[in-house]
């Protein structure tokens, strides 16, 4: 089941500051969870529930076009059977949130370089590469509620280099506040690394949409 200690509080704090960084509409409340409306070319709307609800499985019902989706803090067995056959389940991803971390963030590797970008709230972080390639970058978006961390992407050609853990350190090296909790949605691959940077999974994270024919 849903762990009953996702604040539903926590979970607008964080898909507020995601919009932030992402420059999308803010979300709005919508049958007991909040949505986005993304109007991209991948995803029209996007619902974010923080627990069960019967307002989830109407918007099941109710909606049959694709690029439309449904977010749970969450098992995908929970969100599954909420929704009829046509959702189809995405890989799981971690809704988590920042513990106790180092206070130095560990040396770039010879001839990697950072760059850090500030535009208003949001935070934009490149780390470029002795070929002067793009190697990893991130953003992150700070709130009077939360400072949130966003596409977190390392090239394949670069991994295993602490290239991830760099633009983290570079990323929290904005905040402004110290009492804002730091939030972000990982991938199972994302959540190994953060888990050892002192990040805690506050919940799964089930994604479910309905494919294009």
């Amino acid at each position: 089941m849903t762990d009953p200690s996702v604040d539903p509080a926590l979970v607008l704090a964080w898909l507020t500051a995601r919009s932030v960084a992402r420059e999308l509409p803010a979300p709005i409340h919508d049958r007991g969870g909040f949505r986005v409306d993304t109007n991209s070319e991948k995803e029209t709307r996007r619902w974010v529930f923080p627990s069960l609800s019967d307002g989830l499985g109407a918007i099941g019902r109710d909606v049959s076009a694709p690029r439309h989706f449904l977010k749970l803090c969450g098992s995908d067995d929970e969100l599954r059977n909420a929704l009829p056959s046509n959702w189809q389940i995405q890989p799981t991803s971690y809704f988590m949130r920042a513990g106790v971390t180092s206070a130095h963030a560990p040396p770039l590797p010879d001839g990697y370089q950072v760059e850090c970008r500030h535009t208003g709230p949001i935070t934009h972080v490149r780390i470029i590469a002795p070929d002067s390639s793009l190697a990893a970058s991130g953003y992150a978006a700070e709130t009077a509620d939360a400072f949130v961390y966003d596409r977190i992407v390392t090239s394949p050609a670069h991994g295993r280099k602490g290239l991830g853990t760099a633009v983290m350190f570079a990323l929290g090296a904005a905040r402004r506040s110290q009492t804002a909790p730091h939030l972000l949605v990982a991938t199972d691959a994302g959540r190994k690394l953060y888990t050892t940077l002192g990040w805690t999974v506050l919940s799964p994270y089930a994604t479910a949409t309905i494919l294009e024919v």
